[in-house]
């Protein structure tokens, strides 16, 4: 905050200045990563004059949003159906009373060169400073009844799960049906851009729950396939692997180093918006996996292994255990710079490739990477002119059709490449500053990565064993980070996030979702059922402090949970909002049903299966309204209707064929729709077969006899032919 703005933070003492001077509050909330956080800050917040505007007339407020994710929700539904978008920075005008008045996001400010085809708007930051602040001067009376009458639409209409609310007091309900997931799937299919891959114009974003939505609907029991048909199963996987290869192909992978960048400012997946998040990495790294194990496809593999890599390894593995994140889009171009440019770390000039790589491999790698001598961002995309004579690089050319060009052996094009993509990498690590890192530790963004590293690690033990060992000792570490660091042993609470100690933030919703979604996984990985009971320990806190009545769960926690250290955290809200639709990141109520049907079926415990029902229903009446929205809940309206298959495989060594065989074939498939068990002398099972009753029963010998077994909806029958 080091500006002429007199910033203040989210706290009682500064909202309560709103009502002592009769002020209206500015509110920007942002993230360090955030690219056009930092425009606004070089055009406006440095400014004098906006500087004055604000702290003369307004109270401003500063919010990071991996702190207070309930803070921003809760104005970005305002925004978003005031102005039909929303996005970063996220700037809102509220009365002392915390209610909207005026929002939007980027505004230019005095020393902008953004064009209005960009902005979509030619109205400046300081025009709607001083539009609000004459507003508020002189018709204080009409903008305080305008908010209230909008808040009261946003308290109404807002808070997803209302509408099913009302029907629930009309009389029971039926029940969502599996129809819906054809429904999901025409959706898609309408939507889909035949030209590019993907289901949206620019910008393009990925949203990796709805690709794993279609990915895996024919992955379900035949039932599903039955009803949503073979030809729109096979057809909704062939869209998401195009759209996989695209995007590995593209622009928005990280050519030269790992990872993937948040969106694609085009439709065809060329340009990035550089910012790389973590679960952005951690949803990815799950849906090219199981692209993977669904095609045996090596480039999807390839994909795997770059996110892999880029998630284990510095900058974004932290020493002690745990995950960073996210990385800037802005960085100097050179040690030498003092202005940081989007891109600057990613993009390249052709006399780059020829000065690192030699005149032969520079032109044979420029030409497979798509660069330009001019450059190849097109004017209208680079409204600051920072990527000027500048290229990102994107896979633009074969091997094959490479030697034939330049008349050389294939073999030989193929070392250049691998050669050229090192060296490069080195050069760019060397002798470039790497874009500022987001330090912070939020523990439902570890709990997605330690869920997709886990599945990972257990998916390559039967090819890699090094880096299956990698992804599992990642997992692992974090899982530990997070319980020493983040959780209170004795209540189950979790706090949200960690930056050289522990933040003052509780765990809300997605924290405690996320997190038990990546210990599950990560049971599922090591058989160490320490896993599952920290995931049984969250899950029990969650269902008691966070639960609705009507069902499902709020975002934030009840206010009797909270510490008397914050007895803001709750006044300071507006309302409090249930997520059900389906982001960048999955609603906490998607994983949270799905995570209640595998506790439920690894447990044997029935009352996390009826949590898990109840949670669904409490979106019915907008999953049969819009069920594309809900992409990831449908997943738990297969699991409610056909229920889950539990394989257990008892007795034996890990090195037995007989077990070797079923963990195989488990692990060669997604998975959808069962869980597997594994408990026996050398297994680390006794607290669940404490807690799991069913398994308790089972009879172990001394020797190395193995069984086998499939339970469903309480009843367990043996033989390995029965796990397909």
């Amino acid at each position: 905050m080091n500006n002429p703005v007199a910033w203040q933070t989210w706290k009682p003492e500064s909202l309560a200045k709103a009502k002592t001077y009769n002020r209206l509050l500015f509110v920007s909330i942002g993230y360090a990563a955030c690219h056009w956080c930092h425009v606004m800050e070089r055009e406006s917040f440095l400014s004098p004059e906006v500087a004055d505007l604000l702290n003369d007339h307004f109270i401003p407020i500063k919010i990071d949003r991996e702190e207070r994710p309930d803070i921003d929700a809760i104005y970005m539904n305002y925004v978003q159906a005031t102005t039909g978008s929303g996005g970063w920075p996220l700037n809102v005008f509220l009365t002392p009373d915390l209610q909207p008045v005026f929002g939007g996001t980027y505004w230019p400010g005095p020393s902008s060169s953004t064009t209005a085809i960009t902005t979509g708007d030619t109205v400046g930051f300081v025009e709607i400073l001083e539009k609000l602040r004459d507003v508020w001067r002189m018709q204080e009376s009409k903008c305080k009844t305008t908010a209230q009458q909008i808040t009261q639409q946003l308290k109404e209409f807002a808070e997803e799960g209302v509408h099913s609310q009302r029907m629930g007091e009309r009389g029971e309900s039926e029940g969502l049906e599996i129809e819906l997931l054809e429904e999901a799937y025409v959706h898609f299919k309408n939507k889909y851009d035949k030209t590019n891959a993907g289901f949206a114009t620019a910008p393009k974003f990925p949203t990796p729950v709805n690709l794993s939505f279609l990915l895996r609907l024919g992955q379900w029991p035949d039932v599903v396939k039955d009803i949503v048909g073979e030809e729109e199963c096979a057809n909704a996987a062939a869209m998401v692997i195009n759209t996989l290869q695209k995007m590995a192909r593209s622009g928005i992978r990280d050519q030269i180093g790992y990872g993937f960048a948040r969106y694609s400012v085009t439709a065809d997946w060329s340009l990035p918006h550089f910012e790389k998040m973590l679960y952005d990495q951690a949803q990815l790294l799950d849906v090219y996996l199981d692209a993977y194990l669904i095609t045996h496809d090596l480039e999807m593999l390839g994909a795997v292994y770059d996110i892999a890599a880029y998630l284990t390894s510095p900058p974004v593995a932290a020493t002690d255990g745990g995950f960073y994140s996210a990385e800037d889009a802005d960085s100097y171009p050179t040690n030498n710079d003092s202005e940081k440019r989007e891109g600057a770390y990613y993009v390249w000039t052709l006399r780059d490739f020829r000065a690192i790589l030699g005149d032969q491999a520079g032109d044979v790698c420029a030409r497979y990477y798509g660069l330009d001598s001019d450059g190849n961002v097109a004017r209208e995309n680079d409204p600051h002119d920072e990527l000027m004579r500048q290229n990102v690089l994107s896979i633009k050319a074969t091997p094959k059709a490479l030697a034939q060009e330049f008349g050389l052996i294939e073999q030989d094009v193929i070392k250049m490449l691998y050669d050229g993509r090192r060296k490069l990498r080195e050069h760019r690590e060397q002798y470039r500053p790497r874009p500022a890192l987001d330090d912070k530790i939020v523990a439902g963004w570890n709990g997605l990565a330690i869920g997709a590293l886990a599945r990972t690690s257990a998916v390559l033990a039967a090819i890699d064993s090094k880096k299956s060992k990698e992804c599992r000792a990642a997992a692992e570490n974090a899982a530990a980070f997070i319980r020493r660091e983040l959780l209170d042993e004795d209540t189950g609470k979790l706090w949200r996030l960690y930056r050289e100690g522990r933040g003052d933030a509780p765990g809300f919703a997605d924290d405690y979702a996320f997190l038990i979604k990546g210990l599950v996984d990560l049971y599922e990985a090591t058989f160490d059922d320490q896993y599952l009971q920290f995931a049984d320990t969250l899950q029990a806190y969650q269902i008691v402090n966070f639960s609705s009545q009507t069902g499902a769960f709020y975002t934030t926690p009840n206010p009797s949970s909270l510490p008397s250290s914050i007895p803001s955290q709750q006044s300071d809200l507006l309302l409090r909002l249930k997520s059900g639709m389906d982001s960048a990141e999955p609603s906490p109520n998607n994983i949270s049903a799905s995570n209640l049907h595998r506790l439920s079926s690894l447990l044997s415990d029935d009352s996390y299966a009826q949590v898990a029902k109840e949670t669904v229903l409490a979106f019915e009446a907008e999953v049969e309204q819009w069920p594309f929205c809900f992409a990831g809940m449908l997943e738990s309206v297969v699991m409610g209707t056909l229920g889950l298959k539990g394989v257990v495989i008892a007795g034996g060594q890990d090195d037995d064929e007989a077990v070797k065989d079923v963990l195989g074939r488990v692990r060669a498939s997604v998975g959808a729709g069962r869980t597997v068990t594994r408990i026996g002398h050398g297994v680390k099972d006794r607290w669940l077969r404490e807690r799991n009753k069913l398994l308790g029963e089972i009879h172990i010998g001394e020797g190395d006899e193995v069984k086998v077994m499939v339970c469903e909806k309480g009843v367990c029958k043996e033989g390995p032919e029965l796990v397909v």
